[in-house]
């Protein structure tokens, strides 16, 4: 805003290169599923909303409490705000033997995290490829310019536009890709800690654990100066 217009930092061409070679190039190193569908995982990054493992704790505990006093159906037609407690508590209620419970909730884990690292992944490689493919369109642009080095006039503007994928690529992966990558990386460890927490309660649930007990077992997801101690 203060060194000049902005238009002269918008270039059509530079601007297809770079941000239509990075896709491609990227495209190139996963799957065409994979490459979608971390797009979508990318929104996380931006509207994600991480349940508190607090209230994880305390809903799963009344709900270890009701379930000691009254039975596992008693849980039945409860709300359950997070969907894979919600899933663990389905299983309980239908009757699976605690071994397939455990199972099948260790696969959704395991899938999810899964998922998680292939998008991360994907737009780590975006952060590099952008800088990369930046860096071909000033090369292309500088020999586009030398080969006209007859219009001495001509050269500052034809610098300044060979730069511009420079800049692109740079804005992409340090603004953008880098950034989110780090921050999908963060979530993934962030719903990792809950669902190992949910998946402890699930156990404790249908194992019938005293619920103090339980609570205290699910405290140590917490920091220290999280805990509430009874008294």
């Amino acid at each position: 805003m203060m060194g000049g217009p902005f238009i002269i930092f918008v270039n059509l061409p530079s601007i297809i290169l770079v941000i239509g070679g990075t896709f491609a190039v990227t495209l190139m190193s996963v799957t065409l599923g994979d490459f979608l569908g971390s797009f979508k995982i990318g929104l996380k990054g931006f509207f994600y909303k991480l349940d508190s493992p607090q209230v994880l704790i305390d809903e799963s505990v009344e709900m270890a409490s009701v379930a000691r006093k009254e039975g596992i159906l008693a849980l039945e037609g409860r709300e359950i705000g997070n969907v894979f407690l919600q899933k663990g508590i389905g299983l309980c209620i239908d009757g699976h033997a605690p071994e397939i419970v455990r199972n099948l909730l260790t696969k959704e884990i395991n899938l999810s995290i899964e998922r998680h690292t292939v998008g991360a992944n994907m737009f780590k490689s975006m952060a590099i490829y952008a800088p990369a493919m930046g860096m071909i369109g000033t090369l292309i642009g500088l020999v586009q310019m030398l080969a006209n080095m007859s219009d001495p006039a001509s050269i500052g503007p034809a610098m300044a536009i060979a730069i511009l994928t420079t800049l692109y690529g740079a804005i992409i992966a340090n603004t953008f890709a880098q950034p989110l990558a780090d921050k999908l990386a963060l979530i993934r460890g962030y719903e990792k800690r809950n669902k190992d927490l949910i998946f402890e309660s699930i156990k404790g649930i249908q194992e019938g654990t005293n619920p103090r007990v339980l609570k205290q077992l699910l405290d140590a997801y917490l920091p220290e100066s999280k805990r509430v101690v009874d008294e």
